[in-house]
Formats: C-alpha cells, structure tokens, sequence
C-alpha cells in the first residue's frame, strides 16, 4: 500500500522533531537511529525511506531547532531585552532539550561531516542576525555589538549548565541579561 505524499513528510517532520530534541539532549554521538525510530514508533529500515544517511537527519534538525528558537523566543518578543530575558532564563539552561541548538551543540559542530556543519553554520548565522534584528533591523549584517551580545547569550547558557550552584547560575544568567 502506498501512503500518500502529505503522509509521508507527517512521518518525516515527527523524525526531524524527535531528532532535534533527543540530539539536544543527548549529543550529537549520544543518539542512536535505531533508538531515535522506536521513539517516533517506526522501524530502523523505515529510516532510510526518508533520509539518505544520518548527516541528512542530523542537518535537518538542527535546521529545525535554530527555527524553533527564532520562533519561540525572537519572534514573540518585541525587544532584545524581552528575547534576552528568554534566552537566559533558568528555564533554558535547564531544558536543553528545547533550547537553542547552538548553545547545546555548538561546540560539538567542528567535528562533524560538511552537512552537519553547514547546518550549525547556518544556525549560527541565523542566530547572530536575529540579535541584529532585535538592535537594528535595517542592518544586513551583524555589527560588533550583535556579535558581542551574541557570544554573550551561548557562553552564559553553556556556563550556566555546567555549574552546580544554583545561585551562582541565577547570577551568572542575570549579569549576561544587563546590557
């Protein structure tokens, strides 16, 4: 029996999203496909029904993490400062799993094939232009300030899932959040 089109990229997007969570959470070497298509209630073989190889699948995640980032903490907040609050809550240093990719992954990126890195290439870019938007939205191009805020937000986010005292990470992520 043959699943129509519209099926087939339901089952696909339900992969991507399962994917983008688990890898998150887990690493880029921490989730198996095996693992990942039992998750989503589907077979290994029917894996490769949907992707060519597992850089495809991991590209394609993370693409769709760095949206889902755009879009639920840039797109609803009408200033930097709100987006900032966002971005550096508790709530994202505790909940990789849903959090921005680049600060969950980032560092693991060189390390993997051209697709991967591309896709984190394009992640990072993305991220930087939205801390642009958010400053000045008729510049094209990240300015030193976007750069500098934006280094700010991933480097307190990783600190501050690496450190064991609560009330130095609510310092940590209060003192990235002041302009």
């Amino acid at each position: 029996m043959r699943y129509p089109d519209e099926h087939k990229d339901a089952v696909r997007a339900r992969i991507v999203e399962a994917a983008s969570r688990a890898l998150r959470l887990s690493g880029l070497d921490g989730v198996s496909i095996p693992a990942l298509m039992k998750k989503v209630g589907l077979t290994h073989g029917g894996f490769y029904s949907h992707f060519t190889d597992r850089d495809e699948l991991v590209a394609e995640a993370v693409r769709h993490a760095a949206l889902e980032t755009a879009e639920g903490v840039f797109d609803p907040a009408p200033t930097l400062d709100e987006a900032l609050a966002k971005y550096l809550s508790a709530q994202h240093a505790e909940h990789p799993d849903h959090g921005c990719v680049v600060a969950a992954l980032g560092a693991d990126a060189p390390r993997q094939r051209a697709p991967v890195r591309k896709a984190f290439s394009w992640a990072a870019a993305g991220l930087l232009q939205l801390v642009q938007d958010k400053l000045d939205s008729r510049q094209k191009t990240p300015s030193d300030e976007a750069l500098e805020v934006t280094s700010r937000m991933v480097g307190a986010i990783v600190l501050a899932r690496l450190l064991d005292d609560p009330r130095l990470t609510a310092r940590l992520l209060a003192v990235a959040r002041r302009r």
